[in-house]
C-alpha cells in the first residue's frame, strides 16, 4: 500500500562517568512491593517529571515527550527494532526487536524484514505481518477504518520518509522509503504495533484502557492524570520481566518527587532535585546517571532583531558560565555544553568546542554589531516536563549572566504542555525571541535536520545553512554509520561557528532509587531497560 508523504509535527522532547550507585542500606528509604526469596518480583512505583499519564496507545505516549516513549510506549510494545539498553557503556546501537533480520535493496530504498516467531500480544493473538501492515495503516493510511489522526502527527516524525510498505508473507515484510534512509532503522523502534484484534474490538478511543502489545510489561489499570499501573509480560519473547509490577506517577515538581522517594510513596525519581542528592545519599538512596545524548539549550528566533546577526549570537554563547551553571547549580547533574552535538555522542568532535566563558569578548561583539548599549529580549522556559531539569533555576542563572553585558533578559515562564502546543503549530512558546527547553539529538536521528530546514513545522529559529542542509540531507541518505557520522561532524562545526542556539548544558540523566531496588543498568540512553531490575533485601 501506498500513501502521500505529510507534513511533520514534532513534540518535545527530550548523563557522570557510567552508573554512579551510590547506595548504602541506611535509613529512610522504603521499597515498595514485596520480593520473593529468590529477589525477584516486587513493584517499581516511578516518580516521572511529566505533568500527566502519556497516552497508552502506541506511539500516543509522546503526548509527554520522550518519557512517554521511554516508559510506556516501549514498555507495553514493541517496533520492528529496539535499542540494545542492557548495556551501560556505549550509546544503544539498534538490535532486532519484533524483526530477528533485515537486509536492504541494491537502491538502498526497499527494506525487507523478517518476523520474530512464536510471538503473541498480550490479549493472547499472535503476531505476524498483518499486524504490523496494521498498525502501520493506523497511522499513515487516512483511508484506513482505524486511521488515528490523533497519532499520525507524531507519527509522521518517524515515518515521513516511507512511501509504501506490504505484507510478503506471513513472517515477512517490505517497508520503501522514497530516498535511502540512513535512520530507518531507529524510526521503526518508534512505529510501535499493537494488537490488531483489540484495536478492532474496543476501537480507537478505547483501546488505551484495553492496551495490548507485545512488549515487556502489559496494561493493567489506569487513574487519569494519577497512576497507570503494568504488570509483568511472563511470556515476553525477549525474556519476562524480574518485577510483578511497574506504577507510574506524574509528579512534575522535583519537591514532591523528593518527599514521595523519602516516605517510600515511591522508590524511583526521575530527575531529583540537585540541592536534594546529598541528603538522599546520606539517608542509602541510590543515585544513578549516564553521560548521553541530551541536550538542553535555547533556540534563537532569527526572524527577529538583532537575533539575525550571527555576532549577537556569538556574543551571548561567549556571555554565559556554563561550568557554574554545571557544578554549583545542577551540582555536577550535567555537563557543559560548548556545541550542538552532546559530548558523549559519536558526532562530537572536541575541535567544534567553541564558547568558553568570555564575557570581554561577548562585549566586544555585541559593539561590533552596534549594541554597545545592549538590548532587551523575552525568553520562555518550560516551568517543567520531559527532560527539563530545573529549567526556571537556569533561566534565570542565564538572565543574571546575559545582563553582565548587556543583553536584558525578560523571562516567560510556560507549562510544559502549552510549549509543546506551540512548537507543534510551528512557533515559539509565547511568541518570545528565544526559546528554552530539552532534546534527544542523534539518538532520534530522523528529528534533526526539522529544526533547520524550511519545510517543518518547528523551524521556529528561523535559521538556514544551505551548506548544512546539504551535508545532513546527505548523511539522512547514508546507510554507512561512520561515513554518516563524517558527515554530521562536518554539520556540527558550522552550527558550532553560527551559533543557531545557546549551548547551555548536557545532563546525565540522573534518578534516585530506593536500596531495594537493584540490577538497575543505567545506559548511554534516554530510554531504559526495566525488564533487569528487581526489587530485593
Amino acid at each position: 500500500m501506498t500513501f502521500r508523504r505529510r507534513s511533520t509535527l514534532i513534540p518535545a522532547a527530550l548523563p557522570f562517568a557510567l552508573v554512579v550507585a551510590l547506595a548504602g542500606c541506611g535509613s529512610g528509604a522504603s521499597t515498595t512491593g514485596s520480593g520473593s526469596g529468590s529477589g525477584s518480583g516486587g513493584t517499581l512505583v516511578i516518580g516521572m517529571t511529566a505533568s500527566d499519564i502519556p497516552g497508552t496507545d502506541t506511539v500516543l505516549a509522546f503526548t509527554q515527550g520522550f518519557e512517554g516513549e521511554r516508559f510506556v510506549n516501549f514498555q507495553l510494545y514493541d517496533g520492528l527494532t529496539r535499542y540494545d539498553l542492557k548495556q551501560a557503556d556505549k550509546t544503544p546501537s539498534i538490535v532486532p526487536g519484533l524483526a530477528t533480520s533485515w537486509e536492504t535493496s541494491k537502491d538502498g530504498r526497499t527494506w525487507t524484514f523478517h518476523l520474530r516467531e512464536g510471538v503473541t500480544f498480550s490479549d493472547g493473538t499472535p503476531f505476524d505481518a498483518d499486524a504490523v501492515v496494521f498498525a502501520f495503516d493506523r497511522l499513515l493510511k487516512k483511508d484506513s477504518p482505524f486511521y488515528l489522526p490523533t497519532a499520525a502527527g507524531a507519527a509522521s516524525l518517524w515515518a515521513h520518509d516511507i512511501t509504501s510498505y506490504a505484507k510478503v508473507d506471513a513472517r515477512t515484510v517490505t517497508v520503501t522509503t522514497e530516498k535511502p534512509s540512513g535512520h530507518l532503522l531507529t524510526d521503526l523502534t518508534f512505529l510501535t504495533v499493537p494488537s490488531p484484534t483489540a484495536v478492532k474490538k474496543y476501537g480507537n478511543e478505547q483501546f488505551g484502557l484495553h492496551a495490548s502489545g507485545t512488549g515487556p510489561f502489559t496494561f493493567e489499570s489506569l487513574k487519569p492524570g494519577q497512576q497507570l499501573t503494568m504488570v509483568a509480560n511472563k511470556k515476553y519473547w525477549g525474556g519476562a520481566p524480574k518485577l510483578d509490577k511497574v506504577v507510574l506517577r506524574p509528579m512534575p515538581d522535583a519537591g514532591a518527587r523528593t518527599a514521595a522517594l523519602r516516605s517510600g510513596e515511591v522508590n524511583w525519581i526521575e530527575y531529583p532535585s540537585p540541592d536534594d542528592l546529598d541528603s538522599l545519599k546520606s539517608l542509602g538512596f541510590q543515585l544513578l546517571s549516564n553521560n548521553y545524548d541530551h541536550l538542553w539549550y535555547c533556540t534563537f528566533d532569527q526572524a527577529k532583531k538583532p537575533w539575525n546577526d550571527v555576532r549577537v549570537r556569538q556574543a551571548a554563547n561567549y556571555a554565559i558560565d556554563r561550568e557554574s551553571i554545571a557544578k554549583n547549580l545542577l551540582k555536577g547533574t550535567g555537563d557543559p555544553a560548548y556545541q550542538h552535538a552532546p559530548a558523549s555522542t559519536e558526532q562530537y568532535v572536541a575541535a567544534n568546542d567553541t564558547y568558553s566563558y568570555d564575557p570581554a569578548k561577548a562585549k566586544s561583539l555585541l559593539a561590533e554589531a552596534g549594541l554597545a548599549g545592549g538590548f532587551s529580549t523575552t525568553l520562555a522556559v518550560p516551568t517543567g516536563g520531559s527532560g527539563n531539569l530545573i529549567p526556571v533555576p537556569i533561566a534565570t542563572a542565564l538572565q543574571a549572566q546575559l545582563a553582565k553585558v548587556g543583553i536584558n533578559v525578560k523571562i516567560e515562564k510556560v507549562e510544559w504542555s502549552a510549549l509543546l502546543a506551540d512548537l507543534n503549530a510551528g512557533k515559539p512558546a509565547l511568541g518570545a525571541d528565544v526559546q528554552c527547553a530539552s532534546t534527544v539529538t542523534y539518538q532520534a536521528e530522523a528529528l534533526m535536520r526539522k529544526f533547520w530546514a524550511k519545510d517543518t513545522p518547528v523551524y521556529t529559529g528561523h535559521w538556514y545553512s544551505a551548506k548544512v542542509d546539504q551535508l545532513t540531507e546527505k548523511a539522512e541518505r547514508t546507510l554507512d554509520p561512520a561515513a554518516r557520522n563524517t558527515l554530521f561532524q562536518q554539520a556540527e562545526q558550522i552550527i558550532s561557528a553560527e551559533a543557531p542556539y545557546l549551548f547551555v548544558v548536557s545532563d546525565r540523566n540522573p534518578r534516585a532509587v530506593a536500596p531495594g531496588v537493584k540490577d538497575v543498568v543505567q545506559p548511554k540512553s534516554w530510554f531504559i531497560d526495566l525488564t533487569t531490575i528487581r526489587i530485593g533485601d
